[in-house]
């Protein structure tokens, strides 16, 4: 067995009225919550266990579920495969394009983006570090009700993680 490597990274942009900001990058360790789901579980599988841990933890804060939207979680599979593939870097480049590209009718719309290599719980870290950042959980505590979620693997072993919020009109 290898040791993990660590490659968490977080990013946070939010488009809300008047409201552009940029979160620092942080790298979290593995911790013992994770389990050894990564190599046995599809990708559609790591995406429903994203929105399930979230809406777990909204439901902790008395906050009403996401619902997933495939149109939305298209535009972050772009995002996620351009990453993964080194088409773009890892960052929000592009957010103005993703938010534009949402057909829902919207007020507002958010983005947490991550990435990990080696842990056994990709989803886990990604969503722990998600709630561990004030940027990235005020963006999982908003008024948002639409979400769209999708992570990408490449052939080094890197997982992807973007999720959109929408608040709809």
């Amino acid at each position: 067995m290898y040791k993990p490597l660590i490659l968490m990274s977080l990013g946070f942009l939010a488009i809300l009225p008047n409201c552009n900001q940029l979160i620092p990058t942080q790298s979290l360790p593995e911790t013992s919550m994770n389990t050894n789901i990564a190599a046995t579980t599809s990708i559609a599988d790591l995406e429903k266990a994203v929105n399930q841990q979230i809406n777990q933890y909204r439901a902790s804060k008395k906050l009403p579920p996401l619902s997933v939207d495939p149109r939305i979680s298209q535009i972050a599979r772009i995002h996620s495969e351009n990453m993964a593939s080194g088409k773009v870097k890892f960052s929000h480049d592009g957010f103005d394009g993703r938010a534009k590209a949402i057909t829902v009718p919207y007020t507002s719309v958010a983005e947490n983006v991550a990435y990990n290599m080696g842990f056994s719980d990709p989803v886990r870290n990604a969503v722990e570090g998600w709630i561990k950042s004030d940027g990235h959980r005020k963006n999982i505590e908003s008024q948002f009700n639409l979400t769209g979620i999708a992570i990408a693997k490449n052939a080094k072993g890197e997982y992807y993680f973007t999720q959109l919020f929408v608040r709809s009109r």
